[in-house]
């Protein structure tokens, strides 16, 4: 744990000067894989990723924090990868996804808003022998297990 802490402390560090990113998370993998995902507003792009691997490398070596050979991963989270930060939310609105619930409940639909608590989605219902509706679902964050963007090939 003290590993990822101290390179969290030092992606924080490098992207001090870019309000525009931030980390969404660290994992040490028992198979000696440092992963760090790196997001932004708008995206991040590979030289980003570069300059935050070289600053996190640099300075592991330097203090030699992993006594043991290890492999460094910086990128954003892939497509697959559930949402973790608010901030990720907000990114998203205006695309649809897939929220599985605490209570083993699944929706899915449009990202319309978010708060700091909650989030607003947009469902599409259709009862039997009706036609569907859009019903607005106000989702709390501490109701979500993890929730996950769809991708449409349309």
């Amino acid at each position: 744990m003290q590993v990822e802490k101290r390179v969290a402390a030092l992606v924080e560090e490098k992207i001090a000067d870019r309000p525009e990113l931030f980390l969404v998370e660290v994992k040490m993998l028992p198979n000696h894989k440092l992963i760090i995902h790196v997001d932004g507003d708008e995206g991040i792009s590979i030289q980003d990723c570069v300059a935050i691997s070289r600053h996190v490398g640099f300075h592991l070596e330097e203090e030699n924090v992993i006594e043991k050979a290890y492999n460094l991963e910086v990128s954003s989270p892939g497509v697959g990868e559930p949402l973790k930060l608010n901030r990720q939310y907000i990114k998203n609105i205006g695309r649809t996804l897939s929220v599985k619930l605490k209570d083993g409940l699944k929706k899915e639909g449009k990202l319309l808003e978010v708060a700091e608590d909650n989030l607003l989605l947009e469902e599409s219902v259709k009862e039997k022998g009706k036609k569907a509706v859009n019903v607005e679902t106000t989702i709390p964050f501490n109701d979500i297990l993890e929730t996950s963007v769809l991708i449409s090939f349309k």
